[in-house]
């Protein structure tokens, strides 16, 4: 038995290292085919809606990123600064008010174990609606992701989220990188 090892907190782990909440990256980083993943269990929700890391090790480059991935999936876009060590990133989704989840037959008992349930969604959360109102015809389901650093927002973008839901992904690239990540920060 191991206590407290968050290595359950991972469904897919390449060329990182998990002890307790501190992931490692173990690989050459010679090159892009060098990168490790590691992608959470579990989706985010309504109940666990964002997650953060703090950079404890930059390794050779800090070539370290965060974000949200389709389940098996490691791709991502570029988003906001470059960070350095001791620098706390974070990564979620601001669901609306009125956002319901829809637990299906093949649920287990957890409360975030659950498929979210496709609806109209409508970004009431800032002043400036326009681009919204106007895509309101999509039939694809739009939330908000956001990231942030140090206690600061970042940035948003509006995102299509898919059935089953955007999983916490982390990627790493250069020797000796480390970081500390929280899946359920008390803030967020």
């Amino acid at each position: 038995m191991i206590v407290d090892s968050h290595e359950e907190d991972w469904s897919r782990l390449h060329d990182v290292k998990v002890t307790g909440t501190l992931l490692e990256y173990v690989g050459k980083g010679k090159s892009i085919v060098d990168v490790g993943l590691a992608q959470a269990r579990r989706p985010l929700n309504t109940r666990f809606h964002y997650y953060e890391l703090e950079i404890t090790d930059p390794g050779e480059k800090c070539y370290i990123a965060l974000g949200l991935a389709r389940r098996g999936s490691g791709v991502g876009d570029a988003f906001g600064p470059r960070c350095f060590e001791g620098d706390i990133m974070g990564c979620g989704i601001m669901f609306p008010r009125d956002y319901s989840l829809d637990a299906g037959d093949d649920v287990d008992d957890w409360d975030f174990d659950v498929i979210p349930k496709p609806s109209e969604v409508q970004n009431d959360l800032y002043a400036n609606n326009e681009e919204e109102e106007e895509e309101e015809e999509e039939e694809e389901e739009e939330k908000i992701w956001r990231g942030g650093r140090n206690g600061k927002v970042v940035g948003r973008r509006d995102v299509a989220l898919p059935v089953g839901g955007l999983y916490p992904t982390i990627g790493m690239m250069s020797t000796g990188e480390k970081v500390k990540v929280d899946l359920h920060p008390l803030s967020g």
